[in-house]
């Protein structure tokens, strides 16, 4: 597994975090600030995810749909790139790349019955001309790793393969997509932090497991924080803030 994620297109394109956090030059003119930009990218996860509960793919898919996402948005703008359509065709093009496809028509559908809002009326030309466009912005490198690979492989080694466990952290990592966690760390580390984690809310001494595994403890640490500060941040997030960010795009500069 660890093999093949370092000889990948995942590896060879980590970021550092400063360059997810940057605001394109044509989003800034719109008015979109840090915060709108990373609050745009989570509302866009939430679509994603309500969407493939519609058309009933499983989560290793939405996990995927949400790698692009956040992907494009290191490269491309979202004044060019209207989110309310890259969410949905980065579902369409991730069903396709994990060999679950799902019909664009099926997608329309869902969209124009889950959102009233004429913003996200689309046809299915509109999600197979994006699909060009986000192939393009990805360089066509489609593979992702995901941390759920290893994880399960992890709480065993460490012997926390409970349900218990193993529902919490599997739980961590699916928020870790509202985040832009996976675009800068490799995957395991991402796991191994989830771990930590519910290891501390569980009340489980991990720090002998830890200390053979050899890994750098800081950066499991940080990619922790980093976890907790979220959810910190984000409990209270009102439909109005999101639907202000997303009109400062619809705006004319």
């Amino acid at each position: 597994m660890a093999t093949n994620f370092w000889t990948s297109s995942h590896y060879k394109q980590l970021v550092e975090p400063e360059e997810v956090d940057m605001v394109n030059p044509l989003d800034k003119e719109k008015g979109i600030t840090l915060e709108d930009f990373k609050l745009i990218k989570m509302h866009m996860a939430n679509c994603i995810s309500k969407l493939a509960q519609h058309v009933k793919v499983r989560q290793r898919v939405v996990a995927t749909a949400v790698t692009y996402m956040r992907r494009v948005y290191t490269r491309k703008s979202m004044a060019e790139y209207d989110p309310r359509l890259v969410a949905p065709t980065c579902l369409y093009l991730a069903s396709k790349a994990e060999e679950s496809t799902v019909q664009a028509r099926l997608l329309v559908f869902y969209i124009k019955k889950s959102y009233t809002d004429d913003k996200y009326r689309f046809e299915i030309k509109d999600i197979l001309e994006m699909e060009m466009k986000i192939l393009e912005a990805l360089n066509y490198y489609l593979v992702v790793f995901h941390p759920y690979r290893s994880l399960s492989q992890l709480l065993q080694d460490a012997g926390l393969s409970d349900i218990n466990m193993t529902q919490l952290t599997w739980g961590l990592i699916n928020d870790t997509y509202k985040m832009d966690l996976i675009l800068v760390h490799p995957p395991h580390l991402i796991a191994l932090a989830c771990i930590y984690i519910a290891s501390v809310l569980r009340e489980k001494d991990t720090t002998a497991w830890f200390e053979e595994l050899r890994v750098d403890m800081n950066v499991v640490k940080n990619i922790s924080m980093e976890i907790l500060d979220f959810y910190e941040g984000n409990r209270m997030i009102s439909d109005e803030r999101i639907n202000a960010a997303l009109n400062k795009l619809s705006s004319r500069s």
